[in-house]
């Protein structure tokens, strides 16, 4: 479903994103390009990475501009050649497909599909895989496409390409993880890289594996927390988008701390791929610039 109260709210509104080697006046440049086509600068963000001297940059352009969007797209082309420039040009009004892939815990999918349902993402969400049917109750509730695509051990490979298959079907421009217990085929990172979001407790590298706060709990952690990345082909060490944390004490239970950092799970998720759907993430080598 088209979300048109966003669109509304959006509407003529495009977000520059750029990266490039650091140069004399690139923000003074930037902006007298957009001056001249009449179109006025919203929000703007920049920042220099005074280590390997890269400069990255978001703009938000509230556009009555006297150029299409394509004729603005190509005319920047030169300028962005000459600085060599690695940008990308996002009308707000096209909402991203957002594709949901979940198991059997449901609080991270039933905290998107809520957001996405009460216009509080700028978002479609086009469908809800799963190698569970657990999902498909809740997603038929908020009127989402639901799959199911089975993963067995002794048929993982071909049953993995089922599931890409059943991926590439729904289009997506973002895949979230909202806690898939599967680990995501290398070709599939490489395929849909900087758009797969993936959500994980704050425990890794410690407590890997089935009931971490059950061992954290018998560890007497201080803090719980989560973390939200990009997937890449190394598992859960992708470029960091948020994190937060909450302090916890000998009082609280390992079923307490489960609830807990559910909560922090469901709000992290949803702050990152907020970021992501609001085009504030640039990506850096392995790390990412956020403008928040």
């Amino acid at each position: 479903m088209q979300n048109t109260a966003l669109n509304v709210i959006y509407m003529n509104t495009y977000r520059l994103l750029i990266s490039c080697p650091d140069a004399h006046g690139l923000v003074s440049k930037v902006s007298q390009f957009i001056f001249k086509r009449d179109g006025n600068i919203k929000e703007a963000h920049h920042h220099l990475d005074e280590q390997n001297k890269h400069f990255f940059m978001r703009i938000e352009i509230e556009s009555n501009l006297t150029c299409s969007f394509d004729e603005f797209q190509q005319e920047f082309a030169q300028l962005a050649q000459k600085y060599q420039m690695n940008w990308q040009m996002n009308d707000v009004r096209k909402l991203k497909r957002v594709l949901i892939m979940g198991s059997k815990s449901s609080h991270c999918v039933a905290d998107l599909l809520h957001r996405g349902h009460e216009s509080e993402m700028e978002a479609q969400i086009i469908g809800v895989l799963s190698n569970h049917d657990k999902l498909k109750k809740l997603a038929s509730w908020y009127d989402v496409d639901f799959k199911k695509v089975d993963i067995n051990k002794d048929t993982k490979v071909s049953d993995m390409a089922k599931m890409m298959d059943t991926v590439d079907a729904f289009q997506p421009d973002v895949i979230v993880l909202a806690r898939y217990m599967q680990i995501i085929p290398k070709s599939m990172c490489d395929k849909y890289s900087g758009k797969i979001i993936n959500i994980h407790h704050s425990f890794l590298p410690s407590f890997v594996g089935a009931n971490p706060y059950e061992r954290a709990a018998q560890r007497g952690v201080k803090l719980i927390g989560a973390t939200c990345h990009y997937v890449t082909s190394e598992l859960d060490e992708g470029p960091i988008i948020e994190q937060d944390v909450l302090r916890v004490n000998h009082s609280d239970s390992a079923e307490e701390m489960q609830q807990m950092g559910q909560d922090i799970e469901k709000v992290t998720l949803a702050k990152g791929l907020q970021y992501h759907l609001e085009d504030r993430v640039l990506i850096c080598n392995n790390k990412t610039i956020v403008f928040s």
